[in-house]
């Protein structure tokens, strides 16, 4: 048995145990490359299930075992649609490796809809009807803008860019976003010098830490991370246990889990970009619904890159914490 129809078997088990259908209602699944150990995620899964309750559909989502498997994500999806939904939700991290399995679901008449990552091509590149999601490269132009106003006003500036998932469509263009600014920043300030480095930073809390905080060890004169995820608040970790006081290394990321939230309300994390996981998960079932129902083509739809700064983090810690922002 090859790894792949392994997966498959593991999700057809999940999906034969699921809820009962409801017998009238829509059955929509969505898959991703996310594991569900994954904070982010959850706050997806909780807009997906509201916005399912409310049209009274039979909705799945299914995460894979292993954090950012495509390979696990293929064969969850392989196994979803064997049972016909009428609808597909899924990431698209990768611009080749899903693009077999989704055409044959728009020839089978699924309606497929991208969710929180498209092909880096857009609807050039996939057959999904429409994508839901944050526009990446610009988005990490943003928190490099916003993160620049902390940078020291003389003096060198030394840059490290995580890239979470290196080959990944999200992590891929949110750092060369961030990129993209520090280019601009060196053009503005040509008597400055001004470096940066990318580094494979990790998907998980304990390698982030791990690998930044060796960086760091050596390269004690860093003035600022960026993490293409949230996994820079087990950096903020590192440093408070170092002793390092909060803003004498600048840290910067996505998404606004409460672990993240908690280290902007203790200093260590001064930008944030909000992507809205609850609206990723809310409104493209209601894009399939309106599909279904009124024969509305589902429609792209930007959930934003919001800038967060610390002031704002203890509004935002109660809906944090409740998966709502």
């Amino acid at each position: 048995m090859t790894k792949l129809t392994k997966y498959a078997a593991v999700a057809a088990l999940l999906l034969s145990t699921a809820a009962p259908v409801h017998a009238d209602g829509l059955n929509i699944v969505f898959t991703h490359h996310s594991s569900a150990s994954n904070t982010f995620w959850q706050a997806v899964k909780k807009g997906f299930d509201d916005a399912c309750e409310k049209i009274d559909a039979n909705c799945q989502m299914i995460f894979t075992q292993t954090e950012g498997s495509i390979e696990q994500q293929v064969a969850n999806m392989q196994a979803a649609l064997a049972a016909n939904p009428d609808a597909l939700l899924t990431s698209i991290v990768d611009d080749r490796a899903l693009d077999g399995v989704i055409q044959k679901a728009v020839d089978d008449g699924v309606t497929v809809i991208g969710v929180n990552v498209d092909d880096s091509e857009g609807a050039a590149g996939n057959a999904r009807a429409a994508f839901v999601g944050q526009g990446f490269r610009p988005a990490g132009y943003s928190l490099g803008k916003a993160m620049s106003e902390h940078f020291p006003a003389e003096g060198p500036i030394k840059v490290l860019v995580g890239i979470s998932a290196p080959g990944q469509n999200w992590s891929e263009a949110r750092g060369g976003g961030v990129m993209d600014f520090l280019e601009d920043y060196k053009k503005a300030n040509p008597n400055r010098e001004i470096s940066w480095e990318r580094i494979d930073s990790g998907t998980d809390l304990a390698v982030t830490a791990d690998r930044v905080g060796a960086y760091l060890n050596a390269n004690p004169d860093t003035t600022a991370y960026f993490d293409t995820g949230f996994w820079h608040a087990a950096v903020a970790r590192v440093l408070k246990d170092r002793g390092v006081k909060p803003g004498e290394v600048l840290l910067g990321g996505f998404d606004l889990v409460p672990e993240v939230v908690q280290q902007m309300q203790a200093g260590y994390v001064q930008v944030q970009v909000d992507q809205q996981p609850y609206m990723q998960g809310f409104m493209p079932v209601m894009a399939v619904y309106l599909a279904d129902k009124v024969g509305l083509t589902p429609a792209d739809i930007d959930t934003g890159q919001g800038i967060v700064r610390p002031e704002q983090a203890d509004s935002i810690m109660e809906l944090s914490a409740k998966g709502l922002r």
